[in-house]
């Protein structure tokens, strides 16, 4: 495998690492398993009206099998990148594929709601770390200036898988049974993860200098590792923001089928088409978006805040009419409704690329996909499996109407965060970018002195 650093590899960061095929080679390849990712985890959603009638489950216990793959997601995703960011995030790609393709296949066993939701707590232990990761892939093989709407597109692939994923639960469920769909979508993930070993890795970048003992290095990277990730205020400001905005979104993936399904009675088959529109909607929206927010911050860094910021409030003023319209009188028809409610699932995907983007320019190139873990656990922890379990557990007490029209409000939390962090935005970019030309300038004198003093000049800069 032919390995090459990030991005001290390169002079110029606005140049492909490798060349523009294996570039988007790595991309078709990393967007298709983050499409079957996805399936994988939505499959489950057009399900639950079969679920619940035959096993008799409670609307939170729905969304816990929406949320443990997000929670599981979240717990080992961190591990998951250290692992990929000190040796090789090919491997690890191809590994995380297979557990989580096996994973799904064996749900179709599952006899009763503990099988079931451990198999999919499995699920997710596959793929933990794969979103950060594969992030971190497309980072080092393209040139700056497209991050934002290649990982608007990478991320906009998520929404793709699950269109994928609730069409065809909701047509094998209706047609073979429930259990059959998950088998049929596993087998996929099996084969384009032996495909991935055919892209290109980047070389680790160290974080510090080998200081002659072992001990000393493992001390001194993990402290280094830590300071990177966490020095930066701008992360935890669209950490939370992200997350906050993910609830709205994930609520509308796991809910909507059963929504329609409920309020106007229509099968589950049918209700997963029409959910799926809404989900695509989002797909585009993530990478309509992620552009406009990378042209505006051609003119300012911080512009591409301020305008997810803006977004986030127009996504919950017309998500939340969207839900009060029938109650309100202004629609009568599911249609009619979903026209409103697809206008604001193409609004509210507008952080997915952006905040990624934002947390990948003030991460270090060495623990990019660890920093990208990060965002991932807040995202799936705080996001991804909160939104639909508050919603059930909301469901249960208020009902499912009263529910969507209340969830989009999250929108508002993430406005906010967003505008913390147009304060820290432009300060921690400046310092990674100084810190980087002067480990360069460090690494240049190191060896201009060559040997043995290679390592103390490294220190010492």
């Amino acid at each position: 495998m032919h390995i090459q650093p990030a991005d001290s590899g390169r002079a110029d960061p606005d140049s492909y690492l490798f060349g523009p095929r294996q570039a988007w080679f790595a991309y078709a390849m990393t967007i298709g398993l983050m499409i079957f990712d996805y399936v994988d985890r939505q499959v489950i959603v057009t399900m639950f009206p079969h679920i619940k009638a035959e096993w008799g489950l409670t609307d939170t216990q729905l969304g816990g099998l929406v949320s443990i793959v997000s929670v599981t997601v979240a717990i080992f995703g961190i591990p998951a990148a250290l692992v990929a960011d000190r040796f090789s995030r090919v491997k690890s790609v191809v590994g995380m594929a297979l557990v989580w393709s096996l994973a799904s296949i064996s749900c179709m066993f599952a006899g009763n709601f503990g099988q079931l939701f451990a198999a999919r707590a499995m699920v997710g232990f596959g793929e933990a770390g794969y979103g950060s990761v594969g992030a971190a892939m497309i980072a080092g093989h393209f040139p700056r200036r497209l991050h934002a709407s290649l990982l608007g597109g990478f991320f906009a692939s998520a929404s793709v898988g699950s269109v994928l994923g609730v069409v065809l639960g909701g047509f094998i469920a209706a047609r073979w049974g429930w259990k059959a769909a998950f088998g049929v979508v596993g087998i996929p993930g099996l084969a384009l993860a032996l495909l991935y070993l055919f892209v290109k890795d980047y070389r680790t970048v160290d974080l510090v200098a080998h200081e002659g003992s072992a001990r000393r290095d493992a001390i001194a990277t993990a402290r280094q590792i830590a300071i990177s990730i966490f020095r930066p205020k701008t992360m935890l400001w669209v950490c939370l923001g992200g997350a906050a905005q993910l609830i709205v979104v994930s609520t509308l993936w796991a809910w909507l089928p059963s929504y329609l399904n409920r309020t106007y009675g229509m099968p589950a088959d049918q209700a997963g088409a029409k959910a799926a529109l809404v989900v695509l909607a989002g797909a585009f929206g993530s990478v309509i978006w992620g552009n406009v927010a990378d042209r505006a911050g051609r003119r300012a860094l911080t512009s591409k805040l301020y305008v997810i910021a803006a977004l986030s409030l127009v996504s919950m003023a017309t998500l939340v009419i969207a839900f009060a319209a029938p109650r309100l009188g202004i629609v009568s028809t599911a249609n009619a409704q979903l026209v409103l409610v697809v206008l604001g699932a193409f609004l509210a995907a507008c952080t997915v690329g952006p905040v990624s983007a934002v947390v990948l320019n003030v991460m270090h190139p060495s623990v990019r996909a660890t920093g990208a873990s990060v965002l991932s656990l807040f995202q799936n922890l705080l996001g991804l499996a909160a939104g639909p379990l508050i919603a059930g557990a909301a469901s249960d007490h208020w009902g499912l109407e009263a529910t969507m029209v209340c969830m989009p409000m999250f929108s508002i939390v993430a406005a906010v965060m967003f505008m913390l962090a147009v304060k820290t935005y432009e300060d921690d970019v400046r310092h990674v970018r100084e810190q980087i030309a002067a480990q360069d300038k460090a690494r240049n004198v190191a060896k201009s002195l060559g040997g043995e003093n290679f390592a103390k000049a490294v220190v010492s800069h």
